[in-house]
């Protein structure tokens, strides 16, 4: 790993992924968490802080990246709920079958190598009636910018972390086997190619 992403790249991410834009987006959805609570991509933990200590008895944090486990560390301490880390990818998940009642991930799903897999596996240890709650940016619906994020899509992933442009988010949803039951699309303050945003409730089946 060279010195770009051990370093520079971790540093940028959680910079931008604090932006108030998207941290608004954060405080509209994490507080929705209820039960055992995995956390898909928990990254330097900017969600915890809004994660509600009556409806939430733990969280089980994923993430493939040490650098970023290694920035969360103030924000698990200041937690109001428990937090531990378990597993690396979301292709596969140490958790047994039907074991959590939320799944959380907030703007992970674009930087997943098989996000259909992974959302398989998501339905997998989610329990019988739990929910699924996802924020995430993806493709715009507005042909010309959508035409932008196709051209500077490998450019921006090869920089960004393996962060796609043109995911569907829904599509792939109903892929691995959701169906989504409340979801708010739209622009959110920003470059217009990166941020028509995808926040919403979804539950298997």
């Amino acid at each position: 790993m060279g010195l770009y992403e051990h370093w520079i790249l971790p540093a940028l991410l959680d910079f931008v992924m604090g932006q108030k834009a998207i941290m608004k987006q954060r405080r509209r959805l994490v507080p929705l968490a209820r039960g055992r609570v995995l956390e898909v991509g928990i990254g330097s933990g900017l969600n915890l802080a809004f994660y509600d200590p009556v409806q939430v008895s733990e969280v089980l944090g994923l993430d493939p990246s040490s650098e970023m486990k290694s920035r969360a560390r103030k924000r698990v301490a200041a937690s109001p709920v428990p937090v531990s880390f378990v597993g690396l990818s979301g292709e596969e998940i140490p958790l047994e079958n039907a074991s959590v009642d939320t799944i959380l991930f907030t703007y992970t799903l674009c930087t997943i190598p098989d996000p259909v897999k992974a959302l398989h596996e998501m339905r997998r240890v989610l329990k019988p009636g739990g929910q699924l709650l996802f924020c995430e940016h993806g493709k715009a619906p507005d042909d010309d910018v959508a035409q932008f994020q196709r051209r500077l899509e490998p450019t921006w992933s090869n920089w960004c972390g393996g962060c796609h442009l043109t995911r569907d988010v829904p599509d792939l949803l109903s892929k691995g086997g959701f169906s989504v039951r409340d979801m708010d699309a739209r622009y959110i303050p920003g470059p217009r190619f990166a941020t028509f945003n995808y926040r919403g409730m979804a539950q298997a089946g």
